[in-house]
C-alpha cells in the first residue's frame, strides 16, 4: 500500500495541480479541454482520500464492525453483513477494467446502496461511506490479478469506525 500511496495517489494529486494551475490562466477552449484531467485526477485524489481513511491495521481495529447503529442498517438494507459483503464483491469484481466499488448512503431514501464507478470517477449521486479501490495497482503485488480474492481480504482491514463515522455525518445531515 505504501507504493499504492505514494506513486499513485501521489501522481493524481500532481497532474490535478498542474490542471489547476492551468485551468486558472486559461481561455473557455482551455477549460473545456481541462475538464477530463480534473475529473480524472481530481476523482483520483477523492477516491483515494477516502480509500485510505477506510482501511486500518487488524491491531488499530481493522475488520471490527462495533458501531450497532451501522450494522442495524446493514441488516436492514442487505439482510446480513455476510450478505452485504457477498453482494459487494459481486458488484466490485464485476468492475471491468479499472474502477472503484462503494458502499454509498442514499439522501433521499435513508438507505444504504452498493454502487460502482469506473476509472477514477468519484461517487456523485451517493454519499461515499466505504470505498474500495479495484485498480489492479491496488492489489497486483499481493494479488496478482486475482480481484475476488483481494476483495475477500480487504474485509480484514476496512476501519469500520471510519465507515461509521461517516454514516452518522450523512445521516445526520439527511435528517436537517
Amino acid at each position: 500500500m505504501e507504493l499504492h500511496h505514494s506513486k499513485h495517489h501521489q501522481g493524481y494529486v500532481n497532474n490535478l495541480n498542474a490542471a489547476e494551475e492551468k485551468l486558472a490562466q486559461a481561455d473557455l477552449q482551455t477549460k473545456i479541454a481541462l475538464q477530463q484531467s480534473l475529473k480524472f485526477n481530481g476523482g483520483g485524489h477523492i477516491n483515494h482520500s477516502i480509500f485510505w481513511t477506510n482501511l486500518a491495521p487488524v491491531k488499530n481495529g481493522g475488520g471490527q464492525l462495533t458501531d450497532d447503529a451501522l450494522l442495524q442498517a446493514i441488516n436492514h438494507d442487505f439482510g446480513s453483513l455476510d450478505h452485504f459483503k457477498t453482494e459487494f464483491a459481486i458488484q466490485a469484481a464485476g468492475v471491468q477494467g479499472s474502477g472503484w466499488g462503494w458502499l454509498g448512503f442514499n439522501t433521499a431514501t435513508k438507505k444504504l446502496e452498493i454502487a460502482t464507478t469506473f476509472n477514477q470517477d468519484p461517487l456523485i449521486h451517493l454519499v461515499p461511506l466505504l470505498g474500495v479501490d479495484v485498480w489492479e495497482h491496488a492489489y497486483y503485488l499481493q494479488y496478482k490479478n486475482v480481484r475476488p480474492d483481494y476483495l475477500k481480504a480487504i474485509w480484514n482491514v476496512v476501519n469500520w469506525k471510519n465507515v461509521a463515522e461517516r454514516y452518522h455525518k450523512a445521516n445526520l445531515k439527511s435528517a436537517l
